[in-house]
This record gives C-alpha cells, sequence and structure tokens, in this order.
C-alpha cells in the first residue's frame, strides 16, 4: 500500500484547491469549496478516519510551503464480550429426619453420601442434594446411628 500525497493549495481569499495523488479531490456539494477550516475534514477523509498515514503538502498563497506525516491512529479492538456464566442450578433439597439417636450421635446417612449429627433432642436431619446426588424419588433413605444403633427408613417419595 502506498502512502497518499494530499497537496493543498491556499489561495488569498482563504479558499483552497485540494488534490489526492495529483487528482482533484472536490468538495461536498453543499460546501461549495474547500476552505483552510476544512483541513482536518480532507486528512480524514483521504486517511479513513486516520487509519492509514498520509504526506500533506500545504502551499500557502504567500508561496510557502509545509510539509508533515499524518500518522495512522492505532484503534484496540475492544475484546469480545465474555458470555454469561451460567448460573448453576439451584439445590433440590429432600429433608428425611428421625427419632430415637442419642443427642450429638454421628448419624450415617445411607445410600452412605453422607454424615450428620444429632441434634441435642436426639433427632436427626439429613439434607440430600438431588441435583448432585442422584437419587431417585423411589429411594429409601436409611439413617443408622453409630452409637445408638437406632435405624430410621424413609422413603423419598
Amino acid at each position: 500500500m502506498s502512502m497518499p500525497v494530499i497537496r493543498l493549495d491556499v489561495h488569498d481569499d482563504g479558499t483552497m484547491s485540494a488534490t489526492v495523488d495529483g487528482e482533484p479531490l472536490a468538495p461536498p456539494v453543499a460546501q461549495g469549496t474547500w476552505r483552510r477550516g476544512s483541513f482536518a475534514r480532507i486528512v480524514d477523509q483521504v486517511t479513513a478516519e486516520r487509519s492509514i498515514p498520509a504526506r500533506v503538502e500545504v502551499t500557502e498563497a504567500d508561496g510557502s510551503v509545509f510539509t508533515d506525516i499524518i500518522s495512522a491512529v492505532r484503534r484496540n479492538t475492544p475484546a469480545p464480550t465474555p458470555p454469561e456464566p451460567e448460573r448453576p442450578e439451584a439445590p433440590r433439597l429432600v429433608e428425611v429426619t428421625g427419632p430415637g439417636f442419642v443427642p450429638g450421635e454421628d448419624v450415617a446417612v445411607c445410600r452412605i453420601i453422607r454424615h450428620t449429627d444429632a441434634a441435642s433432642t436426639g433427632t436427626a436431619r439429613a439434607l440430600i442434594d438431588l441435583t448432585h446426588d442422584h437419587l431417585d424419588p423411589a429411594d429409601e433413605i436409611v439413617l443408622v446411628g453409630r452409637v445408638s444403633g437406632t435405624f430410621v427408613v424413609r422413603s423419598l417419595s
């Protein structure tokens, strides 16, 4: 890709003529003529909003010449928006209780998936997460007191 050369000739009345690589660059119809204030608009138009560099030569009405290289502006592409994290499925809990345990006793929850302790009243309570423990509603749960030997059998249905 070659760097375009923009030549701007400023006239005594403040109007300008513009060429790009030797070809005339016409102003927008509504504007009629290029003026000194059109400089940035011309550069932006030719450089596709400064995405490519360009050489600019300005010849003033008094004959003085100024030359500059307009650098391309580096635009960082924003990172894509990360996808929304999937919300974990809320636990579906089933409570299984039974009497006859010694207070503070370790109680096995069978299909042994975890253990629990009996409350001070001697009642054991186990919360079973159906989304995690993959139990069938027809399954039975057994609470086994490790000290008292108490067995409580409860159906999940």
